[in-house]
């Protein structure tokens, strides 16, 4: 069978797959997305859906979106709505939405079935004593004493449960196995525990529902997937996932484990980044600041460079640490290609060039992107009094400083060559607050004739035309690699993560912009139109920085 092309290109669960169909034992691919809905997507949750979107994809085959619902003290239609808008935002597409509390009934009847066969018990422990008589890794666990139960016992109180009859956490189903299996898992897992809660989607109907290793396996086969792809956490529940299925003589889907993305001061338990919401740290789950997939798109982040990353980092079964700058060089790179360029200087200082006629105005011709010849050029307003960064100027300059000072020439973007000749200074606290040139008439466009050359090149807007806006400027949330494995959460936040700017300077043509809209503001950075913007207000999130060698030579210096 011919492998049709995608970014999955190499992968080794494609040559599993490809033998399995070789083989005969599939003769078709369907795969399934299996996400919870207690909460919002993850950047981790990318991985998965990925790949189990483009390995149907391969082979011309279908993908199910089948909500895992098992848990109605954490679900809400909320997260499902949202999984979903998620899902379609990152290009991926379904031929078919389920839910495991579709199939209640029919696995009901199949645990049924499993207790007829002597295989699963009503165990009256409670969860504690469950717990405790599991063993360990070096030594096998004790039988309950609930365990030898006739059938014809387990079939009533397996129906009591069901019907309502038993408190929460008096009894429990389990599957028996064995208690000395040396994999712990395996050591009679319980598969139905009494939960009176109402379920968002069936209501009252249920008081006893299904753990996931008892619910994820057979709904598989209840839909005939053929390859469950799930990450390498569950490499020690296959042989369950296959017990199972194998006891029940069912349709034998077949599991396949790839390596988790564990990417650097990126939190991904959904618990903790409920704990962020919940305390305020953060706005809300679509905070720029989280690697939520709602963060990162208020954030600029686009799915196609979500996508490049996730299945660029390549594909093992062996789980490793990806470093967050790469995940920041893939979204540089791919808004370089697709990111208008446009000026906005964050921290005005007024640049007045003297000799520049009053009241005049030009229109300077801008690249809106030199990566696209097709995106043309736009016009931007130039006048005698401008706005530029403070960290263009400096009246005693350091070494290696060829930007803006007393007696040195610049080139303004797109516009003149200027001179610094003097500055005006507060008398009170003796800071700058203007700076003085002269600008060169011959120079327009940045050239001089006589062939000389400058060393620095700045951006500005014109003071007349520029629009206030609001910029924030946000850095990693955490100040550890792994924030999940912290439980103390404020002592490793970040109390520099964002940084509001409310006097920021921008071209006149970003009043027109619209939320989400993406832009490399020039020398700054790139960065995206915030939803809190509003008319003659724009706001704009920091995606990512630009590579800055003079920041690093500023932080050298100390």
């Amino acid at each position: 069978m011919e492998i049709i092309a995608t970014p999955l290109a190499g992968n080794f669960i494609l040559e599993e797959v490809e033998k399995d169909l070789r083989s005969g034992r599939f003769t078709y691919v369907r795969t399934r997305l299996p996400p919870e809905p207690n909460g919002y997507l993850h950047i981790g949750h990318c991985k998965a859906f990925l790949i189990d979107y483009y390995t149907a994809k391969a082979f011309n085959g279908e993908l199910y979106l089948r909500f895992d619902d098992t848990n109605p003290a954490k679900e809400e239609t909320e997260y499902v709505e949202a999984i979903k808008e998620d899902a379609r935002w990152l290009g991926i597409e379904w031929v078919k939405e389920t839910y495991a509390s579709d199939y209640f009934d029919r696995l009901y009847e199949w645990a049924v079935r499993l207790v007829k066969k002597g295989l699963a018990y009503v165990d009256d422990q409670s969860p504690e004593e469950v717990s405790a008589t599991r063993g360990t890794l070096t030594e096998p666990g004790q039988e309950s004493p609930y365990r030898n139960r006739s059938v014809e016992e387990n079939l009533d109180l397996l129906e009591r449960m069901k019907n309502g009859e038993f408190p929460e956490g008096s009894r429990v189903l389990r599957a028996k196995i064995d208690m000395a299996h040396p994999n712990i898992v395996m050591r009679d897992p319980v598969m139905y525990r009494i939960m009176k809660i109402r379920h968002h989607r069936t209501g009252d109907k249920w008081c006893i529902y299904p753990l996931y290793d008892w619910s994820h396996g057979q709904n598989d086969s209840m839909e005939g997937i053929t390859h469950s792809l799930c990450s390498q956490e569950y490499t020690i529940h296959r042989p369950l996932y296959e017990w199972f299925l194998e006891q029940l003589d069912e349709f034998r889907s077949r599991q396949i484990e790839f390596s988790r993305l564990n990417l650097t001061y990126a939190m991904m338990s959904k618990r903790k980044l409920r704990k962020l919401v919940e305390m305020g740290v953060v706005r809300g789950w679509d905070d720029p600041r989280l690697t939520t997939l709602r963060g990162l798109r208020r954030r600029g982040v686009t799915p196609e460079a979500i996508t490049q990353f996730v299945l660029g980092t390549g594909e093992t079964r062996n789980d490793s640490w990806v470093d967050m700058a790469q995940f920041e060089a893939v979204i540089r790179d791919d808004l370089n290609k697709r990111a208008l360029r446009r000026m906005a200087v964050l921290k005005p200082l007024k640049l007045v060039i003297d000799n520049y006629p009053e009241g005049q105005v030009e229109e300077m011709e801008a690249l809106n992107n030199p990566e696209d010849p097709s995106a043309g050029t736009r016009r931007v307003p130039f006048s005698k009094v401008l706005y530029i960064e403070q960290d263009d100027f400096r009246e005693t300059p350091p070494p290696k400083y060829f930007r803006l000072y007393p007696g040195n020439e610049v080139r303004l973007r797109y516009a003149y060559l200027v001179t610094c000749t003097g500055v005006v200074k507060d008398p009170q606290t003796g800071q700058v607050t203007e700076v003085h040139c002269t600008y060169d008439p011959a120079t327009r466009g940045g050239d001089a004739p006589d062939g000389r050359k400058v060393k620095s090149t700045i951006h500005w807007v014109s003071a007349e035309h520029a629009v206030r806006a609001e910029v924030r400027l946000y850095e990693q949330l955490f100040t550890v690699e792994r924030p999940d494995d912290v439980e103390d959460l404020e002592r490793i936040l970040n109390p520099h993560s964002l940084e509001v700017l409310t006097e920021c300077m921008v071209e006149p043509s970003l009043a027109e912009a619209s939320p989400g809209d993406k832009f490399q503001f020039e020398r700054v950075g790139y960065f995206c139109m915030d939803p809190d913007s509003s008319p003659g207000r724009p706001v704009f999130n920091r995606t990512v920085t630009l590579k800055d060698t003079w920041a690093k030579i500023e932080k050298k210096l100390g």
